[in-house]
């Protein structure tokens, strides 16, 4: 699993960690048995009712549709991808836009499909980025959401049994989310930029769509602490 450097919007360097070749083989090929197994019953029900072929091609759509609509609406991630605790993000660890979606949809023709994935594994080797042609064309990567990083980096905190959250929409954000707030928090606290910190905290409550009942750095605290509660609970 090799590491990256992004920039957040705050000009603040975070190492992520990228997704390996392996991972994304085997997300890609649990993917691959679910189309499989649509491809299957959608034939054993078209057998039974005798479906024409322009009703075989419309339903033949969510496969070729599949891995834009699942990336687009769950988040940067497709089934395989979930279960593989892996995420498409933008070389700036931002959720992608609709069109980076498409651009990446759209080369996996010339990545995967014409090639058999030949030229998506070349190209992840030797970007250094975990970049396929179509990340490179969109922005983006896939990202692994599990940290190989000590207790001390990670999220887990040490919460009392007597805590009591204040802000249960924190658990709308991702690990990552959580992950890419901590580290900015701890950076700006050590350069002493507690303008950043008002940005972040600004940031953090529109993503949640609440108002802070508190001073920016004590609200940053809670969001983290309660989602380690929640967490840990869950």
């Amino acid at each position: 699993m090799k590491e990256f450097q992004i920039k957040t919007a705050q000009n603040i360097s975070i190492n992520q960690n990228t997704a390996n070749v392996g991972t994304r083989i085997l997300a890609y090929l649990l993917d691959g048995a679910i189309m499989v197994f649509y491809l299957i019953f959608i034939f054993y029900i078209g057998s039974e009712s005798l479906f024409t072929w322009s009703v075989y091609s419309l339903l033949f759509l969510p496969v070729l549709l599949y891995h834009l609509l699942f990336e687009a609406f769950m988040d940067g991630q497709s089934p395989g991808k979930k279960i593989m605790n892996i995420r498409v993000v933008r070389l700036d660890g931002s959720k992608p836009t609709m069109s980076n979606y498409l651009i990446r949809w759209l080369l996996r023709f010339v990545d995967i499909s014409l090639t058999s994935g030949g030229v998506a594994i070349i190209t992840i080797l030797i970007t250094g980025k975990g970049q396929r042609i179509g990340d490179v064309a969109a922005g983006t990567t896939v990202v692994s959401e599990k940290f190989n990083i000590g207790l001390h980096e990670t999220l887990l905190q040490e919460i009392p049994e007597d805590y009591v959250p204040k802000y249960p929409q924190v658990m709308n954000l991702s690990d990552q989310q959580i992950q890419q707030i901590k580290q900015i928090k701890s950076e700006a606290l050590k350069s002493g930029d507690f303008t950043l910190i008002k940005q972040l905290a600004e940031k953090t409550a529109s993503l949640l769509q609440l108002k802070p009942e508190e001073k920016s750095l004590a609200f940053l605290d809670h969001i983290i602490k309660d989602y380690n509660y929640y967490a840990q609970r869950g």
